[in-house]
């Protein structure tokens, strides 16, 4: 019998579930609380359940964990980048920052990503598969237990396009949010899109309190197209006009995220261009000095370029900032860990 992912249940259909099975509906509340408050990784932990019931529940339900297979930690600022391994072999990566205002996690949606944005390591392998809602939950729970502290924040901008696996990722969002969980406001999660525009207006009509942030990174369609090859399906108009409808559904401000690249992106033109962009709509601009991939050959523009590039815009008015650099010496790029440890399978192989 296949068994049922019960860690990407609702409660209400735990609920359900355990009617059908015999029992009360007490007992739905008590199990969500172990799977999502207490984070137990396996029935066996259940305590307040009779040993019956536990061997019910590991017949019939499948409780998904996540094997540490490497933990790199930065010297510089205690960024922790963590691989894992799911049930089937397939590898994702997550990164653990800490900020004054506490503890982010960024998590990955899809084992690798289809997208093919040339300067990512994330696509070089392709696409596996996408995640459950339980594998994404998974990441925050397992560096919960490992560092023994709060996460207060999440990102969805790890490995994956988290719009290419809607469905998985709403209801990760809702389970994550939700009552009975880790109780993260969702104004403390922000999910990044490269711009697939029906799911951007998809997700506006759940008026969910996220921060929507959309991967730019160019200012026209011609010089977007050459990396990333998703503008081709969708031009900025229609990936723009996604964005505003967005904020008006929400209420959320929208982020522009702008990988700067020496000589690709960061030319005055482009900075015009990326000023009329997020004037026109209120969006808030976040510079990213680009995080450098070895198969890609791009290199990052110099601090004072980037911190030129910056008061280009913040003449225009537009509220900017400069990502901090964080793990650049832990394999920061998004998909590095994962690529790498693959390429080395295979060279070992």
């Amino acid at each position: 019998m296949l068994k049922t992912d019960i860690k990407s249940l609702t409660i209400e259909e735990l609920k359900t579930q355990l009617q059908e099975m015999g029992e009360k509906p007490f007992r739905a509340t008590q199990i969500y609380a172990w799977l999502h408050e207490k984070q137990a990784e396996s029935f066996a932990q259940m305590s307040n359940l009779s040993m019956a019931l536990r061997q019910r529940l590991e017949e019939r339900y499948a409780l998904v964990s996540l094997e540490a297979v490497r933990m790199q930690e930065s010297a510089t600022d205690k960024t922790q980048k963590y691989l894992f391994r799911l049930a089937d072999g397939n590898l994702i990566e997550s990164v653990r920052m800490c900020y004054h205002h506490g503890n982010s996690v960024c998590i990955s949606s899809q084992a690798g990503c289809r997208m093919g944005c040339r300067f990512c390591a994330s696509t070089l392998d392709g696409l596996a598969r996408n995640l459950t809602p339980s594998e994404m939950l998974e990441q925050v729970y397992a560096i919960t237990r490992h560092t023994g502290q709060r996460v207060s924040h999440v990102v969805v901008m790890g490995t994956g396009e988290p719009l290419d696996n809607y469905d998985s990722l709403l209801r990760f969002l809702l389970l994550l949010t939700g009552e009975g969980g880790l109780h993260i406001s969702q104004r403390n999660v922000t999910v990044s899109t490269c711009g697939i525009a029906p799911n951007i207006c998809r997700l506006a009509r759940e008026r969910l309190q996220i921060t929507l942030a959309l991967s730019l990174h160019a200012v026209t369609d011609q010089k977007r197209r050459t990396l990333m090859p998703i503008a081709a399906k969708y031009p900025l108009e229609e990936v723009l006009a996604a964005c505003e409808y967005y904020q008006e559904e929400t209420g959320r401000r929208v982020t522009l995220e702008y990988s700067l690249i020496e000589g690709v992106n960061d030319r005055d033109e482009d900075a015009a261009g990326l000023a009329a962009i997020a004037g026109k709509a209120g969006f808030h601009v976040n510079l990213i000095s680009l995080n450098p991939v070895s198969e890609r050959g791009f290199v990052p523009p110099g601090r004072a370029r980037v911190e030129a590039f910056q008061n280009k815009l913040e003449k225009n008015r537009i509220n900017v900032t400069i990502r901090r650099e964080m793990g650049r010496d832990i394999d920061g790029a998004c998909g590095q860990l994962r690529y790498g440890h693959i390429k080395e399978k295979k060279q070992e192989a």
